[in-house]
């Protein structure tokens, strides 16, 4: 899981999303910073509504562009440029050849009236100078790549005839047919047994070997983010809360919200199954009506009255280890 610490691939600065809506402008991602490397994976975890794939479909400006107004700070920068104020016919070159995306739900992502080669084919024919015959060899090493069986016939059939697993599985070729120096993978692993789930993670992990992708990993499982991850951003409400190497979020988590999420996970051991399973109490605050101090406030058990009379700033460096909170924990043990 090492990664090449050089010059960051992507960097994030000040990223802030809102939303038109009946109610007026809200924000669903407020201030949202990280550098992402070559050959590394960043885990971005939180609850449903904290704003993770919100990011990614900023990053990637696949948000509707009628409702959505990006703050005026806003950068995400790839080999110097800004694409958060990039125009739509950049964005089309720099989609799915130098930044992809795996979508969560691949039956809905994937076309059901063509063909996966088509759907292949497709990415090729707008990124790459090939012609069609090799580009259909290529579709068909793709496939083989993501270890489908039988290319050769799969490529011809429809996603309706491919079973979970595969569906997955050409997403993943379909992001990687160009080799992209950012993968950015929302959920990648969703609705899939734990058997395909550790093969599906396996192969990014040899992909990312073998290209040296960087890679952006969304999800809400914590054992998958210890598995396969570098670093681990963690978000809630539409901002960072605290950020740092897997190690340091697994082994000395700083703020409540992480402790809590670290708890909540399922222990092995006769004396865990003897225990009530730890939860978060309350939802995640609607953004309509965030408190006006720390946005974790009515959920965390060490709240002071400074919590919530102020919001907290992020105190720590860029890309090390960073926590936004008034009153840290001291870092041990979850």
């Amino acid at each position: 899981m090492s990664a090449t610490r050089t010059k960051a691939v992507l960097e994030v600065r000040h990223l802030t999303t809102g939303f038109k809506t009946d109610r007026g402008v809200v924000t669903a991602v407020d201030d949202v910073s990280f550098d992402l490397y070559p050959g590394e994976t960043l885990g971005v975890v939180g609850e449903s509504g904290c704003g993770k794939t919100v990011t990614s479909k900023s990053i990637m400006r696949l948000l509707p562009e009628h409702l959505t107004i990006y703050g005026p700070a806003s950068e995400v920068r790839f080999e110097g440029e800004n694409l958060a104020f990039a125009s739509e016919e950049r964005m089309r070159r720099v989609r799915g050849d130098k930044v992809a995306m795996i979508f969560q739900e691949p039956m809905t992502s994937l076309n059901p009236v063509f063909t996966v080669g088509w759907q292949l084919d497709e990415a090729l024919r707008y990124h790459t100078d090939l012609d069609a015959r090799g580009r259909r060899q290529r579709a068909i090493e793709m496939l083989r790549l993501v270890e489908i069986p039988e290319p050769e016939r799969r490529v011809d059939e429809y996603p309706h005839q491919l079973s979970g697993g595969m569906r997955q599985r050409v997403m993943i070729a379909m992001a990687l047919c160009c080799e992209p120096d950012v993968l950015i993978a929302d959920e990648p692993t969703t609705a899939l047994d734990v058997t395909i789930q550790a093969q599906i993670l396996q192969l990014m992990a040899n992909l990312k070997e073998r290209l040296s992708t960087a890679i952006m990993l969304i999800t809400h499982d914590l054992g998958v983010v210890a598995q396969v991850c570098d670093r681990v951003l963690v978000m809630y409400a539409g901002r960072v809360i605290e950020s740092g190497t897997v190690a340091e979020i697994f082994h000395a988590p700083r703020h409540p919200y992480t402790r809590a999420l670290l708890d909540s996970i399922p222990k092995s051991g006769a004396r865990a199954h003897k225990k009530r399973l730890p939860t978060i109490p309350g939802i995640v605050p609607s953004l309509f009506e965030l408190p006006a101090g720390c946005r974790f406030q009515d959920r965390c058990a060490y709240k002071e009255r400074r919590c919530v009379d102020a919001e907290p700033g992020l105190e720590g460096a860029l890309g090390g280890r960073q926590v936004r909170c008034h009153f840290p924990l001291d870092g041990g043990a979850a």
